[in-house]
């Protein structure tokens, strides 16, 4: 009989569940549609028209095509004087003359993003410091701009390059000091040099990391601190790109990556750009 009076009472509780659920159904179908219509379009729009970013669960492709416009290739031209040596016959020392030829060099060697649409690209210090080198900026539509003024940190690898242009479309800059690790990032730009906008994503893997980059064998080695670490592929022709959060916000600027590991890439934090843009003229 207890057993009986047991499942009368089990019966008894999912019937009204039951009933429950029907009625918040008819409600739901009834209010519903104007509800998830109307008020999270409103409030997402307004959120996103003051804060003039994306909505933070955008995807990769949303992402990729609302900042593909914003980033650039960074190009650098050298000019190489090589000798030869070439039979003179009017020459009495023996007729032979030293022939020198001129070559201009030109090699895509990093990237960059547009920081102001009269000409502001942003980029790193290293992509900028070869000798005897003139730059160019390759914009997301194929036009090319020769930079008229280098401005740099060279305590934080950072460089603001200006061209000649108008109605560039700037990036925003998010951010920094309220990244989790795990979040959802997209890295933009150019590596080896030949791979014009290409996109990888992964997460932040970790913060405040303090890195060492260059190399004694190259001249110059640099000690940067608070970097982030990111798994998206980072290959040289990355230095200088964007790592972008799922709001379409640069949240760094890609600089470094480790040759000793697998996906261990480095990012300077948006917060040191926004230092460093406040004291450019």
């Amino acid at each position: 009989m207890n057993i009986d009076l047991k499942i009368i009472k089990i019966i008894k509780y999912n019937f009204i569940s039951l009933l429950a659920i029907i009625v918040a159904f008819g409600a739901g179908a009834f209010f519903g549609p104007e509800i998830l219509k109307n008020t999270p379009t409103k409030i997402t729009g307004a959120i996103n028209a003051a804060a003039n970013i994306m909505p933070g669960n955008s995807s990769i492709q949303e992402v990729t095509a609302a900042s593909l416009p914003s980033v650039v290739t960074i190009k650098a031209s050298q000019e190489n004087t090589t000798y030869s040596f070439q039979y003179d016959p009017m020459n009495p020392w023996g007729g032979i003359k030293r022939v020198p030829k001129t070559q201009t060099n030109e090699q895509n060697i990093g990237s960059g993003f547009v920081v102001g649409a009269d000409g502001l690209i942003m980029t790193n210090k290293h992509v900028v410091s070869l000798d005897n080198a003139t730059y160019i900026v390759i914009t997301n539509d194929k036009k090319e701009y020769p930079v008229k003024k280098v401005s740099t940190d060279p305590s934080n690898d950072l460089a603001l390059l200006r061209i000649d242009a108008k109605g560039l479309t700037p990036i925003n800059l998010g951010n920094s000091d309220n990244l989790a690790l795990g979040q959802s990032v997209v890295a933009i730009g150019t590596p080896l040099g030949e791979f014009t906008n290409s996109v990888t994503s992964g997460i932040i893997s970790g913060l405040g990391r303090g890195i060492t980059t260059g190399s004694a064998y190259q001249g110059y080695v640099e000690k940067l601190d608070n970097i982030i670490q990111t798994d998206a592929a980072i290959n040289p022709g990355n230095s200088g790109g964007p790592l972008i959060n799922m709001s379409g916000q640069v949240i760094g600027i890609n600089t470094a990556v480790s040759t000793q590991g697998q996906n261990i890439g480095f990012a300077i934090p948006a917060e040191i750009i926004k230092k460093f843009l406040s004291t450019v003229k």
